[in-house]
């Protein structure tokens, strides 16, 4: 590559000015197979840049413990990047937004109760710094002044959105350069005056973020900067999803028409998303703009973006590089790859089961304590989490109250379940009796994503203060993180009949004679997750939009293959079928126990 700069109206790349066409695509969503072929995709559109976030809690997940192969490994996603010929543009965290669980920060700061979160608060920088100590070395040998691809370095995210420390960026900016970035830093944030005014920092430059309305929007942001290129670092040319409301999409022709607007008034700009592909596992985020509006995101993050979640490009992708074509020259562009092959293998029998409550000591320590404590408290960071006790009886009916539960508890007295209580419910409690000999009370609570954006960041999971039945705190608990990291010493049974009561394990498997992109459409299941040949697909729900989740072919094997759910609720019949196409847009009327 090259030295890349800013002169007073336009980047420089060895010299010569050049406009930045990006497009955001995560390494972390996307399987490693797939990432050459999404990036020339990226490519063949016209763009000359890739944008992509690096997340702390990817790379660092336990305190010390740090991961840098597979799919957290960054260096080699912007290795291949540069061999392409495209400049990367890396946002480094320690926030992310990103729609990403707890927006990229680590749950297990959360261990600390004192911690304060983005901010110059010490015991969060030093936290920082020895992430940094670790990233930011593996970084400099691909910055553009070392002959990488990298051109540009963000300091914090969005920061105007959340706080006003300005020692605290300056702090972020000199931890980057004390430790060697020496290329172009720049912030992103809303083009008002607040949010400038609290995310920018001085000589950096500022870059805006905005869906629609570029003209005004980069006004405002050059009453900030009059000198300088304007850039939107984030053009929403789509939208995510949360459970139980609907999909996001918008016309291609409308996203084409900002575009064009865009580059009219001579601006570079960052497709968000150009490709957003899937919050596997347990990463998904959640928004949070009021206390009881808790609002988790689903596990596709297809984004309506140019690139589905599938790579496959829409008819966003192509009105996009017709407007490209119009603003820059698309001769020696590499050919649009060829769609990866889908296969719809049908229906799977899941003829195995196992209950959760008869597989704890293969999934769990117990831990005693004398009242319930959150998940980070364990070590925990995903997943769920099982609190136990004894109740002394006879109790006539009462109502139990949990403070506060985060996100979703399912309620069992002697094994009968009672009901669920939610975060995001107005009643916070639900009534139960207990027999003249008393009964174990059971509470297993979903964490379903830690809260990615807004003012409640601090976003701890489980049971975060106590329970009560009455007016009565309960005390002397078993506890039992259930982080389902590791599924191999569960023991299944044939199942009985077809419908089956959760929580449990369902196990089945299917042949696959040639490996493809497939669909799991999990249409007559209520709330869980999927495992495929032991890797965690993400979650499913009925309250929809996403009724399918996403199996891409590096995922499956010739021959056969294992899938396992973990219901927590009901299925009325324990298969699935396997598809091959998505469905994004099914709302549940229906919604049961769930």
């Amino acid at each position: 590559m090259g030295v890349f700069s800013k002169d007073k109206d336009t980047f420089m790349d060895n010299g010569k000015p050049v406009r930045l066409l990006s497009g955001a695509m995560h390494y972390f969503r996307i399987i490693p197979e797939y990432w050459r072929d999404r990036l020339l995709k990226l490519k063949a559109c016209g763009l000359n840049t890739v944008e992509t976030y690096i997340a702390w809690n990817v790379h660092e997940p336990k305190e010390g413990e740090f991961r840098f192969d597979g799919m957290a490994d960054v260096c080699a996603y912007i290795e291949l990047a540069g061999s392409l010929g495209l400049h990367v543009i890396v946002r480094p965290s320690p926030y992310i937004c990103a729609e990403f669980e707890f927006g990229g920060l680590p749950a297990w700061l959360l261990a600390d109760s004192d911690m304060q979160l983005r901010c110059s608060h010490p015991a969060f920088l030093r936290k920082v710094d020895a992430y940094y100590d670790t990233l930011i070395p593996r970084l400099l040998q691909l910055l553009s002044t070392n002959g990488g691809p990298i051109i540009a370095v963000q300091i914090e995210n969005e920061y105007g959105s959340y706080g006003n420390d300005a020692k605290y960026l300056d702090y972020l900016k000199q931890a980057l350069i004390t430790r060697g970035v020496d290329t172009l830093l720049f912030t992103s944030d809303g083009p008002t005056d607040a949010l400038l005014q609290g995310g920018s920092v001085p000589g950096v430059l500022a870059t805006a973020n905005f869906g629609s309305h570029p003209t005004s929007s980069f006004a405002k942001l050059q009453e900030y900067q009059p000198d300088g290129p304007i850039m939107c670092m984030e053009y929403w040319n789509g939208w995510f999803d949360h459970w139980g409301k609907p999909h996001h999409t918008r016309d291609a022709a409308d996203a084409a028409a900002v575009l064009e607007e865009m580059l009219s008034l001579g601006a570079s700009v960052n497709f968000y998303m150009f490709h957003g592909g899937t919050n596997f596992g347990f990463y998904n985020g959640a928004n949070c703009q009021e206390p009881n509006l808790y609002e988790p995101t689903i596990t596709s993050y297809d984004y309506d973006a140019l690139l589905d979640e599938t790579g496959q490009p829409t008819e966003k992708y192509f009105a996009a590089r017709d407007v490209i074509a119009r603003y820059t020259e698309m001769a020696n562009l590499p050919e649009l790859p060829a769609l990866a092959p889908r296969q719809a293998y049908g229906r799977v029998e899941l003829i195995e089961q196992a209950a959760l409550f008869g597989q704890l000591e293969a999934l769990s320590d117990p831990v005693q304590v004398v009242a319930p404590l959150p998940m980070e408290k364990f070590g925990q960071q995903y997943g769920f989490i099982l609190y136990s006790t004894r109740v002394s009886g006879p109790r006539p009916e009462e109502r139990l109250f949990i403070q506060e539960v985060r996100d979703r508890a399912l309620i069992f007295v002697d094994g009968e379940y009672k009901g669920t209580i939610e975060r995001s419910q107005t009643v916070q409690s639900l009534p139960i009796a207990i027999t003249p000999g008393g009964a174990r009370l059971d509470i297993l609570v979903e964490n379903m994503g830690r809260i990615n954006y807004g003012p409640y960041l601090k976003d701890a999971k489980g049971i975060t203060e106590g329970v009560r039945l009455g007016f009565q705190f309960l005390f002397d608990w078993t506890v039992r993180p259930l982080p389902l990291a590791d599924l191999a010493r569960l023991s299944y049974d044939c199942r009985q009949s077809a419908s089956q009561e959760g929580p449990l394990f369902c196990r089945g498997t299917f042949r696959a004679e040639a490996c493809a992109d497939t669909f799991i459409d999990m249409q007559g299941w209520t709330k869980g997750v999927v495992f495929i040949n032991g890797f965690n697909l993400g979650r499913y729900w009925e309250r929809g939009p996403q009724r399918t989740l996403y199996v891409p072919a590096p995922l499956l094997r010739t021959g056969d293959n294992e899938i396992v759910i973990f219901e927590l609720h009901q299925t009325r019949e324990s298969t699935v079928v396997l598809t091959d196409a998505p469905i994004l847009d099914s709302l549940a009327n229906d919604t049961r126990r769930n």
